[in-house]
C-alpha cells in the first residue's frame, strides 16, 4: 500500500525560503543541546498602547512645543533631561510596527524605496512640534530636489541621484547632491537664528549669521569639497550578507551617496580664536544639530564631535553658501559644518551650538554608531568599544556606466565612466579598470580624468579594451597619492554596521563584441527578422543555423562520437 498522505506543512514560498531568497523567514537552529531546536522569527502581534501612561506624561503640545520663534521643527533635548525622560516614557508605553525586512527579503519596487515607518511613528508619538515633521520634510524634498532623485528612505530623508546623473558634472548641482538626514528638516529663519560657542573656551559667545559673514571680523574661505556618506555602495555589502548599523532602516545606498560642491564660509579656527581660544585641556569640538534623533527609545538632538587638531588645520568650515547659493533648507540652511575629508556624518546641518570639550563626544551618533567592526562582531556580541569610529574616508571608486547585469554591444572596447575619491586630504592619483575580473588592469588616461584637488573626487571615462564575449566582470580600483588602494573583494570590506564599502567596485556585464563576424551576422539577423534581442534571457525565435550548414559542418569535421 502507498504511504498515507498528510496535510502539507509547506508554505507557498517554501522554495524561496529554503533557497535563502526570503532568508528573514528562516528559523535559527540552536544546536547547543542534544537535539537541534528551531527558533522561529518573531511574528509581530497586535500593537499595544498604555494610554494611561501616555496621558500621565502631560500635554505633549505644551511639553514639546516649538523651542524658538522662527525655528520650525526644532525641539531642544540636550538641555532638558526631564524632557528626555518624558519622551522615553512615551516611546516605551506603546509598541510600533516593524520596518519591512529588505536585507534578507525583497526590496520594494517603489520610489521612495523605504518609508521609514518607525521614525514617522516615533515623531508622531512625541507630538508637539514633531507632529508634522514627516510631511513637512517630504514637502521640502519635493521642492528642493531634482524630480529624478532616488528616494531610498522617505523619512528621515535619504536620497541619491540616478547613476546617469551622479558624474554628469564634476561639481554636483544642489538639486542632485545626495542627502542623508537623521530626522526632520528644520525650517529656520535667518533673522531668528544664532550660534552659541561655549564650553571650554575663554569667552563664550553668541553669533548671528551677519556677524559671521562680516569680512572685517572673519576672513572668508571657499573650498571645492567632496562629501561622502559612509553608506555609499552599501547595497554591495547587503547583497553579500545582511547587517545592521543605525537605528533607521539601513538605506540601500548605491554609488550615488557622494557629491561635490563649492562651499563658502569661515574657518571654525577663526571663531575659536575670537572666543579667546580653548582652555582647561579642551581637545574636541562638539557640534549640535536641531533635528530630533532617536536611539534605543530615547529622543535627542543630533550631536557629534571632531578633534581640535582638525579644526586647527583649517579643515572645518562653517558654511552658509553651496555652489554660489544660500544653503538649501535640506542641506542645512542657514549654517552647516563642512569637515574636509571626513565622513559626511560629522558635517552637521542647521548648526546651532558648538561646545569645546575635553574628550570625544559621548553622544550616541558618535559613540555607538558609525563604527567599523571586525567581521566576527554582530547582533549577538556587538559592543560599541569593539568598533573603530569612522572619521577620514578611505580610498574608493565606482563605475557609473555601464550598470550591473547590463548587456553591452561594442566594437572591442566598452565605454565606462565613474568617480574616484580618497578622504583625509588625499586624492585619486590613478584609476584602473579590468575587464577580466581583476587580472589585467588598464589605467584611465590622465586627460580623461577631471582636475586634481586635495579634498575632492575625480570623475573619469575610459574605453576599456574587451575582446571576449559573454559574461565578464568589470572591476574598478583607485590608487591615491599615498599609494593606498582598495581591497579587491566585498567580503574584505563587509562589517556589521554596513559602513564604508571601500572594496574594488565590481559589476557583471554581458559582452557582445561586434568585431566578431558571427556576432555581426547574428545581430543583422535579429534586425532583419524583427526578433527580440532584449532581455538577454528571452529565447530567439528564428533558426540560428540551417540544416544544410549543420550537415556540412559534420561532413568537414570529425564526427560527434568516435568508435575507438
Amino acid at each position: 500500500m502507498g504511504e498515507a498522505h498528510s496535510d502539507s506543512v509547506n508554505r507557498p514560498d517554501e522554495w524561496k525560503i529554503e533557497q535563502g531568497i526570503n532568508g528573514a523567514k528562516l528559523p535559527f537552529l540552536d544546536q547547543t543541546g542534544e537535539e537541534t531546536v528551531k527558533i522561529q522569527p518573531k511574528v509581530w502581534d497586535a500593537l499595544t498602547k498604555d494610554q494611561a501612561a501616555i496621558d500621565s506624561v502631560g500635554n505633549r503640545d505644551e511639553l514639546f512645543k516649538r523651542e524658538l520663534d522662527g525655528w520650525e521643527g526644532y525641539v531642544e533635548w540636550e538641555k532638558y533631561p526631564e524632557k528626555k525622560a518624558k519622551a522615553h516614557k512615551l516611546l516605551t508605553s506603546q509598541t510600533f510596527p516593524p520596518n519591512p525586512e529588505y536585507q534578507m527579503g525583497p526590496i520594494p519596487d517603489t520610489n521612495p524605496v523605504l518609508e521609514g515607518a518607525d521614525y514617522k511613528a516615533w515623531h508622531a508619538a512625541i507630538g508637539g512640534e514633531l507632529t508634522t515633521a514627516s510631511d513637512d520634510s517630504w514637502a521640502t524634498v519635493l521642492k528642493e530636489k531634482h524630480p529624478d532623485m532616488l528616494h531610498l528612505l522617505q523619512f528621515p530623508y535619504n536620497g541619491e541621484p540616478p547613476k546617469r546623473l551622479v558624474t554628469s558634472k564634476p561639481v554636483t548641482p544642489n538639486s542632485l547632491h545626495f542627502v542623508r538626514n537623521h530626522g526632520g528638516i528644520p525650517i529656520i529663519e535667518k533673522e531668528k537664528w544664532s550660534l552659541d560657542l561655549d564650553g571650554l573656551v575663554a569667552n563664550p559667545k553668541k553669533y548671528t549669521l551677519d556677524e559671521l559673514m562680516d569680512e572685517s571680523r572673519f576672513p572668508q574661505m571657499e573650498k571645492l569639497v567632496t562629501m561622502q556618506c559612509s553608506g555609499t555602495r552599501r547595497i554591495e555589502q547587503i547583497s553579500l550578507y545582511a547587517g545592521q548599523g543605525d537605528e533607521v532602516p539601513q538605506a540601500p545606498w548605491a554609488e550615488g551617496a557622494i557629491g561635490t560642491a563649492h562651499y563658502k564660509g569661515i574657518s571654525l579656527k577663526k571663531l575659536i580664536k575670537d572666543c579667546g581660544g580653548l582652555i582647561n585641556g579642551a581637545k574636541h569640538l562638539e557640534f549640535y544639530g536641531p533635528d530630533t534623533y532617536f536611539k534605543a527609545e530615547q529622543a535627542m538632538n543630533y550631536v557629534v564631535s571632531v578633534p581640535w587638531s582638525k579644526v586647527k588645520a583649517n579643515e572645518v568650515i562653517l558654511a552658509w553658501e553651496m555652489n554660489g547659493e544660500p544653503l538649501p533648507k535640506i542641506h542645512g540652511y542657514p549654517l552647516r559644518v563642512v569637515v574636509l575629508g571626513y565622513i559626511g556624518a560629522r558635517s552637521v546641518k542647521w548648526l546651532y551650538r558648538i561646545k569645546a570639550i575635553e574628550n570625544p563626544t559621548m553622544a550616541p551618533v558618535q559613540s555607538k554608531e558609525y563604527l567599523y567592526f571586525n567581521q566576527q562582531v554582530g547582533k549577538h556580541n556587538q559592543r560599541p568599544t569593539d568598533g573603530i569610529q569612522i572619521q577620514e574616508m578611505p580610498v574608493s571608486s565606482a563605475i557609473m556606466s555601464p550598470w550591473n547585469k547590463q548587456v553591452v554591444i561594442h566594437n572591442g572596447s566598452i565605454k565606462c565612466k565613474g568617480w574616484a575619491y580618497s578622504g583625509g586630504g588625499r586624492w585619486p592619483e590613478r584609476v584602473e579598470l579590468s575587464a577580466d575580473g581583476g587580472f589585467s588592469w588598464y589605467a584611465v588616461p590622465n586627460d580623461q580624468m577631471s582636475k586634481k584637488h586635495k579634498w575632492t573626487w575625480r570623475t573619469w571615462e575610459i574605453d576599456l579594451p574587451c575582446d571576449v564575449e559573454g559574461w565578464i566582470e568589470i572591476v574598478c580600483r583607485c590608487w591615491d597619492n599615498s599609494l593606498n588602494t582598495q581591497p579587491l573583494t566585498v567580503r574584505a570590506a563587509w562589517n556589521w554596521g554596513l559602513h564604508v564599502t571601500s572594496s574594488a567596485h565590481r559589476i557583471a556585464v554581458y559582452s557582445v563584441n561586434k568585431t566578431r563576424q558571427i556576432t555581426r551576422d547574428r545581430l543583422a539577423k535579429f534586425e532583419e527578422t524583427g526578433a527580440v534581442l532584449a532581455p538577454l534571457t528571452c529565447p530567439e525565435h528564428f533558426e540560428t543555423q540551417s540544416q544544410e550548414d549543420y550537415k556540412k559542418f559534420w561532413e568537414e569535421n570529425d564526427p560527434r562520437d568516435v568508435d575507438d
